[in-house]
């Protein structure tokens, strides 16, 4: 039988199991969702508008799926690399929290300032060091190291999203943007006559064709009209 009550349950426990020991991921899909979800709105809006020409959609419709590939691409791949990098730094403790720092010198972890290095053994700080892998780790490291590297790893998730939001996806978006432009006006755009004994009449500016596309489109506070 049908049960909401049983199906809801069950959504909050695969939520729970798979983003509670790490919430830099849980923080990482709802970013990446959420950029899915409003750019299918936003293609969804322009390909039911029925103000829009056949003509404005070719041109305003790829554009945009142009625009959310770059947008979820750059965000899921910069902010994953970065929180990637943030967990080899917790990991192989190059940086960690001053109570696991200690924990990890009374086991003998940490080469002091002007101590041997015994062969074939890796330090806290090596980038060989993985804490995870222990003998000791579930007993002693597990309670000092989880929270430090969970709160990293969502500090690194947002910084990567900083960055990919506000300096790399718009670099990239323009860029694409620039070069569709240049092969819709090769495409559909007569070029304008060498000769000034030329008819004109056939030329048409970028201007007069991107004010054409997005005619009913942008009104004039810069909003979309559906």
């Amino acid at each position: 039988m049908f049960s909401p009550v049983k199906i809801w349950n069950n959504f909050k426990n695969f939520i729970f199991n798979a983003y509670a020991k790490n919430p830099g991921k849980m923080l990482l899909h709802t970013g990446a969702v959420g950029w899915i979800l409003s750019s299918a709105a936003q293609i969804t809006a322009l390909a039911f508008n029925k103000k829009l020409s056949p003509e404005q959609k070719m041109f305003l419709i790829p554009q945009e799926l142009g625009d959310a590939a770059v947008n979820i691409l750059s965000f899921y791949t910069l902010t994953s690399g970065i929180k990637f990098i943030g967990k080899k730094l917790t990991q192989s403790c190059k940086i960690c929290s001053k109570e696991l720092l200690n924990a990890l010198k009374t086991k003998g972890y940490v080469l002091e300032k002007g101590g041997k290095r015994l062969q074939g053994k890796v330090y806290a700080g090596d980038w060989d060091f993985n804490i995870e892998k222990l003998p000791e780790y579930k007993s002693v490291f597990e309670p000092l190291y989880k929270p430090f590297n969970n709160g990293s790893e969502v500090i690194m998730g947002l910084a990567g999203s900083i960055i990919s939001s506000n300096l790399i996806t718009p670099v990239l978006r323009n860029y694409y943007a620039s070069n569709r432009q240049k092969k819709m006006i090769d495409q559909y755009i007569p070029q304008k006559p060498a000769d000034n004994n030329s008819s004109p009449l056939n030329y048409v500016s970028f201007d007069n064709f991107r004010n054409h596309a997005t005619r009913n489109v942008y009104g004039n506070s810069g909003s979309m009209k559906i």
